[in-house]
């Protein structure tokens, strides 16, 4: 029996194997006792499983040359040593999954000052109950009167910093957040469709809240070409959203007409959000022809810096889990208006959000 098999070498490999059942999922490892259990539910599996054949089509290659490899130097029969290869790797697959968690991926700047960024990614994915790990674009001397300066990461190294992920704790999730130059977005591009990364969040940081421009001029065209196309969802501020659509914004009627475009011509979910004095807790979500508003309480907060890494990591964190987009939309509102009524106040500008409001515990206290 195959569930969700790949190809059919997959399958001649099984047969190889003497494998009466392969459960796999192009990035779906963690999930694969609950495939099981559906599947027996369904009385589509026998409850005795002479081999579960767990893969990727990563680690499909590197098997595959590994068993090749080991044969050849003893130069006998592959169904000699197939079998015993495949016991191996699935202990060592089992035995590692134990307790595991979701993981989601930022590829984003730094911020020196904690507020944004990956820094504020991180805490976000951690609060929302997901394993956090980032690839650096950027380090920002910044902090809450804005930003001094910028140091780019090289496109070489943020393509190792990619592999070294993607190769080891595959993300079921990506946010992308700012990224400041041509050449990077066309790194992570290559590297997102190579890795066939799924539910990729897009923040198309162009300002920080403090009003500094992030986004250099060559990068603009090389997002909206690259990046945005592969998104699951784009989510645009109101500036971002005047110049993606070319349109002026100055209503909840000029949301809604620049995310209808913004999508139409992405191919992707748009989550407008209100603010700059424009329906400033309420959100517009726009995919596949229609709209569907969120609203939300203006909490009376000045300190907002980072409120956008915030909103897009915290969606990221829901998909991750599994949640739908409308779902991940109304659990990322509620999550980021918690941070806000926590009223931090820290800096001489606009101040962080507390994005560990809700944490609980002996080592918190104290």
């Amino acid at each position: 029996v195959c569930v969700r098999s790949f190809d059919g070498l997959a399958a001649d490999f099984a047969k190889l194997c003497g494998a009466k059942v392969i459960v796999r999922g192009l990035r779906a490892i963690t999930d694969f006792e609950y495939e099981l259990q559906m599947a027996q539910t369904n009385n589509k599996l026998s409850p005795e499983l002479e081999t579960v054949f767990l893969t990727t089509s990563l680690e499909y290659s590197y098997l595959s040359s590994t068993i090749v490899k080991e044969v050849a130097a003893f130069g006998g029969d592959i169904s000699q040593f197939v079998p015993e290869m495949i016991e191996r790797r699935i202990q060592e697959k089992i035995m590692k999954r134990r307790g595991s968690m979701k993981t989601a991926l930022t590829i984003a700047g730094s911020d020196s000052s904690g507020g944004a960024g990956i820094q504020a990614d991180i805490k976000t994915m951690t609060a929302n109950g997901v394993f956090a790990m980032s690839a650096i674009t950027a380090l920002t001397a910044q902090n809450t009167t804005g930003v001094t300066d910028i140091f780019e990461t090289t496109p070489r190294f943020l393509a190792e910093q990619l592999d070294a992920i993607f190769t080891d704790i595959y993300p079921d999730a990506v946010k992308i957040g700012m990224v400041s130059s041509a050449e990077l977005i066309d790194t992570i591009a290559e590297k997102l469709h190579a890795y066939e990364a799924k539910h990729i969040v897009v923040d198309p940081v162009m300002v920080a809240t403090s009003g500094s421009k992030l986004l250099r001029d060559d990068a603009v065209q090389a997002l909206t070409a690259k990046l945005l196309p592969m998104a699951e969802v784009l989510t645009p501020n109101i500036p971002e959203a005047e110049i993606l659509s070319g349109m002026t914004i100055s209503d909840a009627a000029g949301m809604e007409a620049a995310a209808k475009a913004i999508s139409e011509k992405y191919g992707c979910a748009v989550l407008c959000k209100g603010g700059h004095q424009i329906n400033d807790a309420d959100d517009l979500l726009w995919r596949s022809g229609t709209g569907k508003w969120f609203h939300g309480k203006r909490i009376a907060n000045p300190n907002t810096h980072g409120t956008g890494c915030t909103l897009s990591s915290a969606i990221a964190s829901n998909l991750a889990k599994g949640c739908d987009l409308d779902t991940s939309v109304e659990r990322a509102k509620a999550y980021i208006s918690g941070c806000l009524s926590a009223m931090l106040d820290l800096g001489h500008g606009s101040g962080p959000m507390d994005h560990m409001f809700a944490l609980k515990g002996e080592f918190v206290d104290g």
